[in-house]
């Protein structure tokens, strides 16, 4: 498997990863609260960790909920962040237009499970030279997600990370086969067990997706016990009053208390292979 280095000496591919933040940029304070935070949860547990936040909620449930500052905004918080915490960053692209401005700035580009299968988009990530995690959309097989790889692979650039966070299940409900994470690593790039999105109710609250945070820890044990090389949690001081998927969403003391746990169900994992 593909390991993929990434600065500040994290390394995707050796031993368990976090990628955690708020949804969306709410401020600068609520950004530098959460990445103050994971400095120090990553110092504690030891375990590497990667800030993730959106500057642009594109496919919000309603059109007049918050999306985010925007572009220059938004990547501006995320480069203070980066140099004030020594820490990698990723964040969404929706359009070719972004690629190149967001390049500039984040350590990984990722790729909406939405827009998975949008191969301008794929290819404009690609040519950056920097890593692409593609969220596997909810409509999509595991299996099916080969054609997405390849499309970035197609570029010369070959550090692509697939993440799960559920496939749609009747109307408002996800579920998660744990197949999948198998599956995609079969492909011989590492996979991303997203446990807060897994969760998500999409729609569920008519103008908002809900969600049902209390099956975030069983869910992501089970992909843990699997095998994951990134766990991915959406994290909040103050979920209840998060502008985006606040019901999905850990706070401080649930997150710590989740990633801890997984850590030694990770390591294990390893031990027993």
């Amino acid at each position: 498997m593909k390991r993929i280095k990434l600065p500040f000496n994290v390394e995707i591919g050796s031993k368990l990863v976090l990628i955690a933040g708020p949804c969306v940029i709410e401020s600068r304070e609520v950004c530098f609260d959460v990445a103050d935070f994971l400095k120090r949860l990553s110092s504690r547990l030891r375990v590497p960790v990667i800030f993730k936040a959106s500057y642009d909620k594109a496919n919000r449930s309603s059109v007049s909920t918050y999306r985010g500052p925007g572009i220059d905004e938004g990547l501006q918080i995320l480069g203070d962040i980066r140099h004030e915490f020594s820490m990698p960053v990723i964040t969404d692209v929706h359009e070719t237009s972004e690629v190149e401005k967001a390049s500039k700035i984040v350590d990984i580009l990722q790729i909406p499970a939405f827009l998975c299968r949008q191969t301008s988009l794929l290819v404009a990530a690609g040519k950056t030279g920097k890593p692409v995690n593609i969220k596997k959309g909810q409509f999509m097989a595991p299996e099916n997600m080969k054609g997405a790889v390849e499309k970035i692979r197609k570029t010369g650039n070959d550090k692509v990370m697939l993440t799960e966070r559920g496939s749609t299940f009747g109307y408002n409900n996800l579920v998660v086969d744990m197949r999948s994470l198998v599956i995609m690593r079969d492909m011989g790039v590492p996979v991303v067990f997203d446990a807060t999105h897994s969760v998500q109710l999409p729609g569920g609250l008519g103008n908002a997706s809900g969600g049902q945070r209390q099956y975030v820890f069983p869910l992501a044990c089970a992909a843990a016990a699997v095998g994951i090389d990134v766990l991915f949690l959406e994290i909040h001081p103050r979920p209840e009053k998060a502008l985006s998927d606040g019901p999905n969403s850990l706070d401080f003391r649930a997150a710590e208390q989740v990633v801890k746990k997984i850590k030694k169900l990770h390591e294990f994992k390893r031990k027993s292979l």
